[in-house]
């Protein structure tokens, strides 16, 4: 079995391969030529839409494994039926069970490398990738220190403690210059609320004013601030919730829990990152029975076709599911891991299936 394994193993690598960079090549051609729009706006220029696009990769890594693994172990597998090889196996006494449990071995890579790319690798590519983007297409300077998130606005430099990924800023100070470079005052607050048109409302504001060689500081309470930053524009920081990894989305959760706010998106997001490794070996289970169906009833096309249109159907049920969870409070690890088990209850069905025939 361990010869067996080793075969299959080579077989499904090289075919997943082969399928997953024609993918990654076709989704970072889509993003160049969506970028192309933007060239010539502000400093956005070729280089950095390449640069850009590069970026993105980690994300659609993260994004095409389970269809690449189910593409390719469908057409490796469909492969060893047209020549005769799966027959052998299977009057050598190798079960359906048997070759699942194989293919969940195999594939066991596979989960491990989906699972660092979507924690390690693309937040931070995709971080990267939109700060690059915002900072040439709108010359708005933003740099994150030990310090916290530093802003140039106008005359003014802007620290910001902590950004949330509902763009809420914490610990807020303004620094304010006149024409002269001198300082004005330095206005400290707790939080920012984003209201609407760049505009601002600031909760319990401390404000020190310099006037000459004297300065005095006042309890504000409440204020508005009109600043270049917007959310969008603090998303260049942040990713979206898909895309964030486990760690940071449990740790916001949290946060929203102990504020008492709710955290449905972000805790299906969390319950998602943990199970779609595991949606790489359910495509792959997947693959054993269409495999061996569409070896018996189809060429290379039919069997393209039929990974694209399962691979397809099984992001489409993840977003539905992800989208019907939030909207109706559905528990949040059913309405991530429901889509996969419906994938893996087809799977089985489909072995027992073939079996029986």
């Amino acid at each position: 079995m361990r010869v067996l394994r080793r075969y299959l193993a080579s077989e499904i690598f090289g075919a997943t391969m082969l399928v997953f960079v024609a993918l990654v090549m076709l989704f970072a051609f889509l993003d160049l030529v969506k970028e192309l729009g933007e060239l010539g706006k502000g400093d956005y220029r070729l280089m950095h839409i390449v640069i850009y696009v590069l970026l993105s990769v980690p994300g659609h890594v993260y994004e095409l494994f389970p269809i690449a693994a189910l593409i390719g172990t469908l057409f490796a597998l469909a492969q060893l039926v047209a020549n005769s090889e799966y027959t052998v196996m299977r009057v050598s006494g190798v079960s359906m069970a048997r070759l699942a449990l194989t293919l969940v071995q195999v594939g066991s890579a596979f989960a491990l490398v989906t699972f660092a790319f979507g924690e390690f690798i693309a937040p931070s590519s995709e971080q990267l990738a939109q700060r690059l983007r915002s900072r040439a297409l709108s010359g708005v300077v933003a740099q994150e220190f030990r310090s916290g998130l530093w802003v140039k606005d106008e005359l003014n430099f802007v620290n910001v403690t902590q950004v949330l990924p509902d763009s809420t800023l914490l610990g807020v100070k303004i620094y304010e210059f006149d024409r002269d470079h001198r300082l004005r005052a330095i206005s400290d607050a707790k939080r920012g609320d984003y209201m609407k048109d760049n505009r601002w409302r600031l909760k319990e504001v401390v404000q020190t004013t310099f006037e000459g060689n004297k300065a005095s500081a006042r309890q504000l309470g409440d204020a508005d601030w009109q600043s270049v930053l917007s959310p969008e524009l603090l998303n260049v920081l942040l990713v979206v919730p898909e895309q964030m990894s486990a760690w940071y989305l449990h740790s916001y959760v949290q946060h929203l829990k102990e504020n008492k706010q709710k955290a449905t998106r972000y805790e299906i997001a969390f319950w998602s990152k943990l199970s779609y490794p595991l949606a790489v070996l359910v495509m792959m289970v997947l693959a054993l029975p269409f495999a061996y169906l569409q070896g018996r009833s189809g060429g290379i096309g039919a069997k393209i076709l039929a990974g694209i249109m399962l691979g397809l159907a099984f992001h489409m049920l993840n977003r539905l599911f992800a989208h019907l969870g939030f909207l109706n409070d559905w528990s949040p690890p059913a309405s991530a891991i429901v889509p996969t088990l419906i994938f893996l209850g087809i799977a089985v069905v489909m072995m027992w299936w073939v079996e029986r025939r």
